[in-house]
């Protein structure tokens, strides 16, 4: 299973702070339990969609395999129908969220027009293109048409909500998605910890990604 799934240590090397080989092992053991090679997506899906956005160029900072399996496994809980990402990246969390129920649509913003375009090759490739709408633009930008669109209802509301960009804008993505979902609708904020320092307020002051977190997760998240 390790050599099928070689993202976690790619990711891991692309941030020299997070390098642990007990998170390799520990992420490979508890996948081979949790997605066994029959299920779908299909391991040789997931590895091209990997292997394929590396050779494009895009970062390794896709989610690891078991967070993408629980975020399926989040979607299916909800019987979410429809889904909203916000940073596409690869496509990878993508595929994931749109294999997660028969007649699931997924929406998913991204600002990088190369990604977008990597993306939409890998979603095809895993043969999900058509459960997926791909928006290219600022999120900031393309976030308030969307809520405007559910609000007219020309789009129905989100049952489920997966962010994963920038974090210093966490906040806005945050209180705008939460307005074109619906109630007990499921919004996951991905990357909030920043390695232990999202409960130092000094940091903060220094780091924009802290600062991000800290808004979504507890000086404005505490009102939401």
């Amino acid at each position: 299973m390790s050599s099928t799934y070689p993202a976690t240590s790619a990711q891991t090397k692309h941030h020299g702070y997070e390098v642990d080989p007990r998170w390799d092992s520990v992420d490979t053991y508890s996948f081979s339990h949790l997605h066994p090679s029959t299920a779908n997506p299909s391991s040789t899906t997931l590895q091209h969609a990997l292997q394929n956005s590396t050779a494009k160029g895009l970062p390794n900072i896709a989610v690891s395999p078991s967070q993408g399996k629980f975020l399926m496994l989040q979607a299916r809980l909800l019987r979410a129908k429809n889904v909203l990402e916000v940073g596409t990246l690869g496509g990878y969390s993508t595929i994931w969220l749109a294999s997660a129920l028969e007649g699931v649509h997924v929406t998913t913003v991204e600002i990088n027009e190369h990604h977008q375009q990597v993306a939409q090759e890998n979603l095809a490739h895993a043969g999900v293109q058509k459960e997926v709408e791909t928006t290219l633009g600022p999120s900031m930008e393309v976030l308030p048409r969307l809520l405007e669109d559910v609000k007219a209802g020309r789009k129905e509301r989100f049952d489920m909500v997966f962010i994963d960009a920038d974090k210093p804008n966490n906040w806005g993505y945050f209180d705008l998605t939460v307005q074109m979902s619906r109630p007990g609708a499921c919004v996951i904020v991905d990357n909030v910890v920043r390695r232990g320092f999202l409960a130092d307020a000094e940091k903060a002051k220094t780091d924009v990604m802290v600062e991000g977190s800290r808004k979504v997760s507890g000086e404005r998240g505490e009102r939401s």
